[in-house]
């Protein structure tokens, strides 16, 4: 996914049709004498609709999209004759897509299942012809009801990135290394912190013709929560997944210091992520001695599932899957 194509974040303007108005016509025929009413019903305004499309992964096709109008029902007709219901606009959104009222800030729905659809904003109903107002008393009503107003809506939406597993890490760590050598991603790599500017999928490859789906989130740094560098952008983005995968790099002076760093950022974020299943990997082993590794195997915590492996040398990468795996489907490792 290249960077600049990547949106999760969009402001846009809708609103729905407006019903049609009910006619009042009177019957006038020849030979017809005292016709009576026959104003037919005003048609139904447009819905504006939010459907979830797993073909999308971004909401850049809404970027340049800021209005969304929907038609207007049609007016209703002699002989009973009823207007056209105006068409509903659909907006498709990836899965995982919040959806929020811009001036209120509530959360009006959100989009996790493919083919699911919310109403945005609900076309006005069509106004009911003469004919309905019909009685003993006044049997040529010469009224009928308007159609009723459009409804208006600036509503934002936000992704939030829906993934088996997120990777949760300082810059450089190797996030962006693991995702591209366990998935076909092909994420931007550099030896420079902040390489990764987005968040990037990619569907990882297991056992038996089974995958999982992995999620590359921008590096995050200590005070990342109060909004420091790029990790308060994005770490909404781990709100939707199912394990985090905590990475730190071999060549850090303190590994669970650095763990102990990203922990204590989440927290401050949203208690509610710890009480995700957690994984603790420790990356690039290819460049430690196995007296080093003893020592970080020692510092590891035992009330989750942790490995030391390397994606340049495949050192413990199918163990990494393995429990991977095995935790997302709760299975005891």
């Amino acid at each position: 996914m290249a960077s600049s194509n990547f949106v999760d974040y969009v402001k846009i303007f809708c609103r729905s049709g407006k019903g049609g108005a009910g006619s009042a016509h009177l019957r006038h025929e020849k030979f017809v004498e005292k016709g009576g009413p026959d104003g037919g019903d005003g048609g139904r305004g447009g819905n504006i609709i939010v459907r979830g499309n797993a073909q999308y992964w971004t909401l850049i096709h809404l970027k340049f999209a800021r209005h969304i109008f929907a038609e207007n029902g049609e007016n209703g007709g002699k002989q009973r004759s009823f207007g056209k219901d105006g068409a509903d606009i659909y907006i498709d959104v990836p899965l995982g897509t919040v959806v929020k009222n811009a001036d209120t800030g509530e959360v009006m729905f959100e989009i996790t299942d493919d083919g699911e659809e919310q109403i945005l904003c609900r076309g006005g109903r069509g106004g009911q012809g003469n004919w309905h107002f019909r009685n003993a008393v006044n049997q040529t009503p010469r009224y009928a009801q308007p159609g009723e107003p459009a409804v208006e809506v600036t509503a934002i939406m936000e992704l939030k990135v829906l993934a088996d597993v997120g990777l949760v890490g300082f810059p450089n760590a190797g996030k962006s290394t693991l995702l591209s050598v366990v998935s076909a991603a092909k994420p931007e790599i550099a030896s420079y912190p902040f390489t990764t500017l987005v968040p990037n999928l990619g569907i990882v490859e297991y056992r038996g013709g089974r995958s999982f789906c992995m999620a590359d989130i921008p590096g995050i740094i200590e005070g990342a929560s109060e909004g420091k560098g790029l990790g308060l952008r994005f770490l909404r983005h781990i709100e939707r997944n199912s394990i985090l995968l905590f990475l730190v790099s071999a060549e850090s002076e303190d590994v669970m210091a650095e763990y102990r760093i990203l922990y204590n950022e989440l927290e401050q974020y949203n208690p509610e992520l710890l009480d995700k299943q957690r994984v603790l990997a420790i990356s690039k082993a290819d460049i430690i001695d196995e007296k080093r590794k003893e020592g970080i195997s020692k510092q590891l915590p035992t009330d989750m599932p942790c490995i030391i492996f390397s994606s340049h040398s495949g050192e413990g990468l199918q163990q990494l899957k393995d429990i991977l795996w095995n935790t997302l489907n709760d299975n005891n490792l």
